[in-house]
């Protein structure tokens, strides 16, 4: 339980960089611990290029560990797994 308390405390906003040539029109964020992606996390907004914004990963589960999911304007998508919102403040995605 002491664990459990503890990993809840962290702090798993993440300030998310778009370091491409093209808009993230679309941002998931899952626990690695399940099988597919939750809801866009951007909704109805887009992250241009060469922007950022601050984004609260805690979805409750008391992970820290993320999948992360880009989709941008063409279609092309971008996946890193396995990301630790516990410890990293800050995530870029790069051509």
């Amino acid at each position: 339980v002491v664990a459990t308390a503890a990993a809840q405390a962290y702090d798993r906003r993440v300030v998310v960089t778009n370091n491409t040539s093209s808009t993230i029109n679309e941002f998931y964020a899952s626990n690695t611990g399940t099988g597919d992606w939750q809801e866009d996390i951007f909704g109805d907004k887009a992250l241009p290029a060469g922007n950022e914004v601050t984004v609260n990963i805690d979805d409750g589960s008391g992970y820290c560990k993320y999948d992360f999911r880009a989709v941008f304007e063409d279609g092309s998508e971008s996946i890193k797994e396995g990301v630790n919102v516990c410890e990293v403040g800050k995530f870029t995605f790069n051509d």
